[in-house]
């Protein structure tokens, strides 16, 4: 049951596009990300009254190293979007510090020209040194925007490296970007973020055409090698389905723009006719479940008195090399009354 000041939150949250839904958009995530155990249970009663309301939008996550132009491209995008009608919500991933934990933010602040117009709604949240280049509660998130009416929701996520493709896992499409001169054939045959991507796109062709032409060959080529040794719905030449492709564009110029929403558009038609983007929700729900178990169970055990209690003598021992890491570590789960080992 929720408190009246949630209710309101909700209430505004569901009303018209105003001043007063982009505030409790803000509020409901920022209390989605808190660690504090009230905030949490009333985020949780905040979902599940809104999750009616979520499901319709499209959810695109863009993936590249850093520099790779992810900001540029989304501003861009974004911007050619709210001129054809469309709602856009970024959740934008700064990189947290291992050592201080903070975070700069600065996302919103290369966004010039999108964060200020009321179609748009952008929020940077940090990574909390979370794996995959995407905040642990970037799901919650979306939803909620989707809640507000956003029928665009991008995920933009830390620049990442070839094995971190959490964000495949949690939007309907998987867009990647590469540099012009990103490496040879033999990097473009590499697996793993490459061979789960739906759509590559080489940026900044505007700086170099004849090097982003032959990265487009490179990366062309290994998909369809990845696609024979991999995926088996990339093997086939069946037109009802999707098959990942790559494209070459300028964001800062706008080249390549509506090329770019054209073929998004043609992969939603595609995926909602073969029940293939139902089906990737369903399978994303159940990881979601199983993902906030792995956290919940984590944090029980970080919480567990005897855990606790034993903690620091063993993690002395493990320093000082008088005891294995898997013994105390093993000793930490039996605490719990767990044979895990």
């Amino acid at each position: 049951m929720l408190n009246a000041v949630d209710q309101t939150l909700v209430n505004d949250l569901m009303g018209e596009p105003c001043l007063a839904q982009r505030r409790a958009l803000a509020k409901i995530i920022t209390l989605l990300e808190s660690t504090r155990m009230d905030h949490r249970k009333r985020a949780d009663e905040l979902l599940n009254t809104v999750l009616p309301k979520t499901g319709k939008s499209f959810r695109l996550g863009i993936s590249g190293v850093p520099g790779v132009g992810k900001s540029t491209l989304i501003e861009t995008l974004g911007l050619y979007l709210i001129e054809r009608g469309h709602r856009v919500a970024v959740l934008a991933i700064d990189p947290s510090s291992s050592l201080s934990g903070g975070s700069i933010l600065g996302d919103k602040t290369r966004m010039e020209k999108l964060s200020v117009l009321d179609k748009a709604f952008i929020r940077p949240s940090p990574s909390s040194c979370t794996l995959g280049g995407v905040a642990e509660k970037t799901r919650e998130s979306m939803l909620v925007a989707e809640a507000a009416g956003f029928d665009i929701v991008i995920v933009e996520t830390v620049g990442v490296g070839q094995s971190e493709i959490a964000v495949a896992g949690m939007t309907d499409m998987f867009l990647l970007m590469q540099l012009p001169n990103a490496g040879d054939d033999l990097q473009a045959i590499k697996k793993g973020v490459v061979e789960i991507a739906d759509l590559i796109v080489i940026n900044k062709v505007d700086i170099d055409p004849d090097a982003a032409m032959r990265a487009q060959l490179f990366i062309t080529s290994s998909l369809r090698l990845l696609g024979f040794q991999g995926n088996p719905d990339h093997a086939s030449h069946d037109q009802e389905f999707w098959h990942p492709t790559v494209m070459t564009l300028s964001a800062l110029e706008g080249n390549g723009i509506p090329e770019l929403w054209e073929k998004i558009l043609h992969f939603q038609k595609l995926q909602n006719a073969n029940g293939q983007l139902q089906l990737r929700r369903k399978k994303q729900s159940g990881a979601w479940m199983w993902d906030r178990i792995d956290a919940g169970l984590k944090n029980a055990f970080e919480n567990h008195p005897a855990v606790q209690a034993l903690l620091p003598g063993l993690n002395a021992e493990v320093n000082q090399g008088s005891m294995a890491a898997s013994v105390a570590a093993r000793r930490l789960l039996e605490a719990m009354g767990h044979e895990f080992f």
